[in-house]
């Protein structure tokens, strides 16, 4: 970047001539030359890019891996309370819970996913998830907190990962948290409990 030294003199010339004389501008003058001021320097240079768009999330543990969903689709998060199974359902759907006159479907998304399994624990929370009219609780191992990261740190799914898990990822940060579709989850024809 070249310096033009001629014009900061000048430019210095002026304010010490402006100081040492006073200011001649009007009020309405100085009003418009700092409004012109605040316009330039409001504007981001061309070569910066624009701040990335940010994903907040909740992060949690399934078997000895992390996941996260995005925090719109969280209904909320609750302690692992009376789980009722229902016979005849999958495996990986544990149950049903009663929350506040409220009634879920708790899914294992380990069994789901094929992870190793994990007993139950007084550390055990349910996630509930919501897309409109559609909600269910999924089981978490460990709520680890809310974060936020840019989606330029989402990076797509491993090549490792095939079958069942990969479908159900929006894709895997550098710290290796796997960011779960809830969108998808929710609207699947497979993980819906029917009564008949």
């Amino acid at each position: 970047m070249d310096i033009n030294w001629e014009l900061i003199h000048a430019r210095l010339a002026e304010t010490r001539m402006a100081i040492e004389h006073g200011s001649t501008l009007t009020r309405e003058e100085t009003r418009k030359v700092l409004r012109a001021r605040a316009r330039k320097f409001a504007h981001e240079p061309g070569d910066l890019k624009q701040a990335e768009e940010s994903v907040e999330l909740l992060e949690f543990k399934l078997a000895f891996e992390n996941y996260g969903i995005e925090l719109p689709f969280i209904q909320e998060v609750q302690p692992l309370g009376m789980l009722t199974p229902l016979p005849g359902t999958p495996p990986f759907v544990l149950g049903i819970i009663n929350l506040r006159g409220q009634v879920f479907s708790v899914l294992d998304l380990k069994m789901f996913f094929e992870l190793p399994e994990k007993g139950l624990s007084d550390l055990n929370k349910v996630v509930i998830i919501r897309h409109g009219k559609m909600a269910f609780g999924v089981l978490a191992d460990v709520i680890i907190g809310v974060r936020t990261i840019t989606a330029g740190e989402i990076q797509p799914s491993l090549p490792t990962l095939t079958g069942i898990r990969e479908k159900y990822l929006k894709g895997v940060t550098r710290e290796q948290m796997a960011l779960l579709d809830a969108e998808r989850l929710l609207s699947d024809e497979s993980l819906i409990v029917n009564d008949t």
